[in-house]
């Protein structure tokens, strides 16, 4: 049995493509009070994409960590089978001493170290103790160009994208003699022209005997490249599908959540009277704060009634993000021209507390970073747009605080052990939840939602959704900014297209579809 990470004995020959790489039997991990994982077995073969999907806090991760060493042996029952051996990691490095990487949604590059420095950080290639830069920099090269990158080897990694980025982790990687690769939300971040690129290399990866482990909420693009999908519910696993010949992902879904989802969508009644308008943007006009020739956005214009779902919709780099924090308080760029209003009267959004007090607020695409104190509980989270709520002479009241974070923790029904629960142990549906409580505890009369979907599972999309026509159901202005044109499609009234900084087209969602939205943008270039 293998104590730590050292390989099994080499056979005459390597294995074959489709030999049995890994097995995992009756992987039970327990938590004080909570069994994250029961009795799971799950197995891959050699060169093949294996998918592994549940819904939030289903178990997908807790499974790779004791997979990587993560969680070391002892921590859990059940064993770990690799290229026929018994297994017992100790620690992430032993783990990956034997070609087992896993790369984290969240990259672990040092962004003002070389991509050279990064690469090899941790397994520097030194002799007595100095680094060896010539052979470093030139096995640089044949590394990302394995991943189909040509930056040169000393470029810092803060300078590069995040398509890229993700590339030259996945090069890390390889320097590693990489055999089971092990990846955790990968294109959560990226564009569609990074993920297909990305999706491309696990393919080639596949062709060369490398196998992967790929956890993703993109159900279209686990339809597109697994061979294998696993499904885990509540700890355990419920289905094993055979996807290389095509699946469906109503298939899937039906699985992850236990119940059939022929409708993604809450029901809603499009002949519903709204009101008058309740936000209007006229003539709006940003300045590139990198390059102030450039306009970010382009005199927009558009309009809200009071109960209407509004969607925005384009590719990535459009414009939508930077349209939304220039209206909210002008935390993106030089505004140079327009005018916004709300129930017909001009508005000052100049700062972020200005636009607060004019009933605007903004849910941003990046929830981790911008959105929540992820170390800070729950109470602590939800007040923190308008502590005056909260407070009395300056001072914050305990019992007012937890009052309020208890009535939105039932409202939006936020699954947590209490309010006191720090926000960086829910799931990315609970987490969402806490960042719409701290906005509507100001109690707006706007929502701009930017991505309010990202990261989070079939599941948890329902819930949100619901509470989206919820919103306007109260006779709110909301405004939905998503990639995902079903989402648009499914849970807007109107949609108003993007592309360059500039809008290109509006259409009723009755008349909408995802044809005619990429019609507008293809026709627009």
């Amino acid at each position: 049995m293998t104590d730590a990470a050292v390989a099994p004995t080499p056979t005459a020959s390597p294995p074959s493509v489709g030999d049995t790489i890994l097995e995992m039997r009756g992987i039970t991990k327990r938590f004080t009070g909570v069994t994250a994982l029961s009795n799971v077995t799950f197995s891959v073969t050699r060169g093949e994409i294996h998918a592994v999907v549940g819904e939030n806090g289903a178990g997908k991760s807790t499974l790779m960590k004791v997979l990587s060493g993560v969680y070391p042996h002892g921590t859990y029952e059940g064993e770990i089978i690799y290229e026929g051996e018994p297994v017992r990691f100790r620690s992430l490095r032993e783990s990956e001493a034997i070609g087992i990487v896993i790369i984290h949604q969240e990259l672990a590059l040092v962004p003002l170290l070389s991509i050279a420095e990064n690469i090899f950080l941790g397994n520097e290639q030194a002799t007595r103790g100095v680094i060896d830069w010539q052979y470093t920099n030139r096995r640089t090269k044949e590394l990302l160009a394995r991943v189909g990158l040509t930056e040169a080897p000393g470029i810092k990694v803060g300078t590069l994208g995040t398509g890229k980025q993700q590339l030259v982790e996945i090069a890390k990687a390889l320097a590693k003699d990489v055999k089971l690769l092990i990846l955790d939300e990968p294109t959560s971040s990226l564009n569609e022209a990074d993920s297909a690129a990305l999706l491309d290399l696990l393919i080639e990866f596949r062709e060369k005997g490398i196998s992967s482990i790929l956890i993703s909420h993109k159900l279209n693009e686990i339809a597109q490249v697994a061979d294998t999908v696993t499904v885990i519910r509540d700890g355990e696993v419920v289905s094993t599908l055979d996807a290389s010949g095509g699946i469906s992902e109503d298939t899937i879904i039906s699985d992850m959540v236990g119940r059939d989802l022929s409708h993604r969508f809450p029901p809603r009644d499009l002949d519903r009277p709204l009101g008058d308008v309740l936000f209007e943007v006229k003539n709006w006009t940003v300045a590139n704060p990198a390059n102030p020739d450039r306009l970010a956005v382009n005199d927009v214009s558009l309009t809200v009634r009071a109960g209407e779902i509004v969607g925005i919709s384009g590719l990535m780099g459009a414009g939508r993000t930077e349209l939304a924090m220039s209206l909210f308080g002008r935390t993106y760029g030089k505004q140079t021209g327009g005018e916004i209003f709300v129930a017909g009267r001009p508005i000052d959004t100049s700062t972020v507390n200005a636009a607060v007090e004019a009933g605007l607020a903004y849910v941003t695409e990046d929830r981790k970073t911008f959105g929540l104190v992820l170390d800070d509980t729950i109470r602590r989270n939800i007040p923190l747009a308008n502590l005056d709520g909260v407070s009395a002479k300056g001072v914050v009241q305990d019992a007012r605080e937890l009052s309020v974070a208890r009535e939105y923790r039932d409202k939006l029904q936020i699954k947590c052990s209490s309010v006191r629960q720090p926000t960086v142990n829910l799931s990315g549906g609970n987490q969402q939840k806490v960042v719409l409580s701290k906005w509507l505890f100001t109690e707006p009369q706007v929502l701009i939602l930017d991505e309010p979907t990202r990261g989070i599972d079939v599941g948890a999309k329902f819930e949100i959704y619901t509470i989206i026509h919820q919103l306007a159901a109260e006779g709110r202005a909301v405004i939905v900014i998503s990639s995902e044109l079903p989402e648009i499609l499914g849970v807007c009234d109107r949609v108003y297209v993007m592309n360059e900084g500039r809008f290109v087209g509006e259409l009723p969602i009755r008349e909408a579809s995802q044809e005619k939205i990429m019609g507008m943008i293809v026709r627009d270039n």
